[in-house]
Parts: C-alpha cells; structure tokens; sequence
C-alpha cells in the first residue's frame, strides 16, 4: 500500500512539475538510444526545446487537423474516433486506425514505454487523465511537439525544422508543416524533406483539413472578444 502510494506520489509531483518546466527526456528517447541503428546510421539524439510561441501556428493547425481535430473540446479521449477506429479495425482492411488524441499520445511519450497490453493502456488513461486536469490544453501542445520522435534520433518540431528544412520551427510554412506531420506515424522511414508520392498526397489532404477547421485557439478567448 506504501509502494502504491509512493508510486502515486511521484507521478502526480512528475505531472505537476512538468507544466512548467521541460521534459527532460522520454522513455523512448532512452530505449532508442539503447537500440541498435538502422543501416546507414549512427547514435544521435538531436532536440531542442522551444517554447510554443517559438513553434510555426501551421504546425499546430497542421497537428490539430490531422491527429485530433476536436483536442479543444474533448477532456482527453474521442470516443467519436475511437468508435470510428474500432469498426474500421473489425473490418479487416491492412491499414489499421488508430484513435488516440494528442492529449493521449503526450501522456504516452512522455511517461510510458512503447507497448500493447492492458497495463500499458490502463496507465496511459491515468496520465491523459492527469495532464488533462493539470495542464492548460495550450501546455499539453506545446510537450507534444517538443517531445515527439519526428526521425531517426530527432524529437520536436525545432529539431526536426532544423533537420529537414534548415530554419527554426517558427518559420515553417504551411506545406512544411504538413510534411512534418504526414511522417508522424512512421517518422523514422519517412523524410519530410525527400517526400515519396504517398507523404506529398498525405500533406495535400493534411492541407485541406486545416483550411477546413481554421486557425486554432489554444486559449480561450475572453467574452468581450466574441462580441
């Protein structure tokens, strides 16, 4: 009961700290580090944490569009998609969905390892639960994309910019950052600034997401201002 408790202790004093100051490190970070490379390369562990106001709007209207677009309205989960990712999963098709919110995948990679069972699974609710309480939605986006692998030894949008496009992460333009994000799901085969045909398509349809859903509002804007 004293280990459970301890345990507890410790996760919510790492959640707390974490609204303020940078992560560190991520459990994947230390297990990609501990892996042997892939062929052609070698160790390296590039990133550069920035703050968000130093992170290109089309990065975050590009992650938003793609990867969660109700994340300034849900409280952590989408049950909407991840019915939807269900029966397309049941279907059979080779190409599986899946469901998570960016509040779900920065609970992931910042607190856990990678894995599939229900231990993992149980653990990730606790944490999208506890930053969702914790931190302002506008913390939530900004760990994430300081603290997502976008490469080979690359995590965070500052680090991959410089990476794949030579500037800061603020500068970015629109189809950069579709680009960055259309290689999220499989970062380390996919280089956004050599695009095959299928990351070009994926950042085009990105494209048309984001003028769909407009500019995003990280903070709420006060009553006076709707008026």
């Amino acid at each position: 009961m004293r280990f459970l408790l301890a345990l507890w202790l410790t996760t919510l004093g790492l959640t707390i700290l974490y609204r303020w100051v940078p992560v560190p490190m991520t459990p994947l970070m230390v297990l990609r580090w501990f892996e042997d490379p892939q062929p052609g390369q070698e160790h390296r562990w590039y990133r550069d944490w920035v703050p968000l106001e130093e992170l290109s709007p089309h990065l975050v209207q590009a992650a938003v569009a793609a990867e969660d677009q109700h994340f300034m309205n849900h409280n952590g989960f989408d049950l909407d998609a991840i019915q939807k990712a269900y029966r397309r999963n049941q279907s059979g098709r080779k190409q599986k969905l899946g469901g998570s919110t960016i509040s779900q995948q920065t609970a992931k990679n910042v607190f856990l390892w990678p894995a599939r069972n229900y231990l993992r699974k149980g653990l990730e609710v606790y944490f999208t639960l506890s930053i969702e309480l914790l931190w302002p939605k506008k913390r939530i986006m900004e760990v994430y994309l300081n603290s997502i692998e976008m490469g080979p030894g690359i995590y965070g949008a500052e680090a991959a910019a410089q990476a794949y496009f030579d500037k800061p992460a603020l500068q970015l333009t629109r189809r950069e950052a579709a680009l960055l994000v259309a290689a999220f799901p499989n970062p380390r085969k996919r280089n956004p600034a050599k695009p095959t045909a299928y990351l070009r398509r994926r950042a085009s349809k990105i494209q048309r997401l984001m003028r769909q859903i407009g500019p995003v509002e990280l903070e709420p804007v006060p009553e006076i201002q709707k008026r």
